[in-house]
């Protein structure tokens, strides 16, 4: 770590604390050279892995559009938005997990259905309709028999 005020690289960690949610660590430092004092925060850097969509065009993951999914399929549903983070969280922490450098948007998808499975039938029902285009009435019937 270089000292900001005296560009030296040699510094020394005098004292480390973790933060209060653990995520990160603070560290104070000093500079061999100068012996003036700064601070430092590390934390983990975890990189969700790219999207390719069906067209196999690649995109960063945007936890955003998983939230609208989400949003959009519970629309009106009464599901509590503590449960809906707790699900989002979910299918991120398994993207993570699986240390995948590239995931199929399919996968994403079928994550989501998963997760909504376990929430409320009904948004899982709409997702799917929409996730695996359903043409016609006997789409429907048959999910819902599955159900």
């Amino acid at each position: 770590m270089k000292c900001p005020f005296c560009g030296e690289s040699d510094t020394q960690v005098v004292d480390s604390r973790a933060s209060d949610d653990g995520a990160s660590i603070r560290r104070r430092r000093r500079c061999a050279a100068c012996d003036r004092r700064f601070s430092t925060v590390e934390s983990s850097e975890l990189r969700l892995p790219q999207v390719v969509k069906g067209n196999g065009q690649r995109q960063d993951f945007d936890r955003d559009k998983l939230r609208t999914a989400f949003a959009r399929a519970l629309h009106k549903r009464p599901v509590p938005a503590e449960q809906v983070d707790v699900a989002i969280a979910g299918v991120v922490q398994d993207l993570l997990a699986s240390g995948e450098r590239e995931v199929l948007s399919r996968d994403i998808g079928e994550r989501v259905m998963a997760a909504l499975h376990r929430l409320d039938k009904v948004a899982y029902v709409r997702f799917a309709s929409v996730y695996r285009s359903f043409k016609d009435v006997n789409d429907f019937r048959q999910v819902i028999d599955d159900l």
